[in-house]
């Protein structure tokens, strides 16, 4: 599965899931493009990585929640390396409450950030990738937009979004062969998962069959495959990565 000769841009790829996509996608012979808005050490230890296994990166900073700021980023991209073929909405933020007691703003940034984003980022690209009639879509939407989840109504509604945005975009782009598509993850060992107290993260793993939590090496395979060619018949579909955590469709 060789991404040789591509570009890649991945949102929200300096840390956790995002880290293990970059990795990926560059050992597979992609330009990987590592995004981030406010952790510029972290950025930098992903590309010193990839570079030092013979990969090629770079960084660009930006929030996806700015459409100024994409749209400048992507026209750098564009001038400097080529316009992106391959594009993974990972970016995501939570805000975490209550919907009783949730503010009107912790809504906003987390609809922002997570469902606009991917929006913005995709509409940036777009062009570039029907103009070649080549390209790859892929949003990280989440086992909690298909199951739901107490004190997450803004992530939650974020994540389904998603899936409703990439089955539009599936259709509109579909005869200039740009490919659209989901993976949802389930619990992932990530700094945020690491957090929990280990007596949650148990109660987590009786609720997964596989009886253990993710690792993002497992998301990072899923999204190569979506961006390879061998998934040249596929698009507007979501492929859970999850343990059985759920198995809807």
């Amino acid at each position: 599965m060789t991404l040789a000769g591509k570009i890649a841009l991945v949102t929200g790829g300096s840390r956790g899931i995002g880290r293990a996509v970059c990795l990926r996608l560059a050992s597979m012979g992609a330009d990987v493009g590592i995004n981030y808005v406010s952790r510029p050490g972290a950025a930098e230890e992903t590309l010193a990585v990839i570079e030092a296994a013979g990969g090629a990166a770079f960084i660009s900073q930006f929030d996806v929640a700015d459409a100024t700021a994409v749209a400048a980023a992507v026209k750098a991209i564009t001038a400097d390396r080529g316009s992106v073929d391959i594009l993974v909405n990972n970016a995501g933020i939570t805000r975490d409450g209550l919907m009783a007691r949730m503010r009107d703003d912790d809504w906003d940034k987390v609809l922002d950030t997570n469902l606009k984003g991917a929006f913005l980022c995709s509409k940036a690209v777009m062009r570039g990738m029907m103009k070649k009639r080549w390209g790859r879509i892929i949003n990280m939407t989440s086992v909690i937009g298909f199951l739901g989840n107490a004190g997450q109504v803004n992530y939650g509604a974020a994540k389904a979004g998603l899936v409703g945005l990439t089955k539009s975009m599936a259709r509109e782009l579909a005869a200039r062969n740009v490919t659209v598509n989901c993976v949802a993850p389930g619990y992932i060992v990530t700094d945020m998962t690491s957090g929990l107290p280990g007596e949650i993260q148990e109660a987590i793993k009786l609720q997964i069959p596989l009886g253990t939590l993710g690792q993002p090496e497992d998301v990072a395979a899923a999204v190569a495959f979506l961006a390879s060619a061998d998934c040249n018949y596929m698009t507007g579909q979501t492929l859970h990565v999850n343990g059985g955590m759920y198995m809807g469709n």
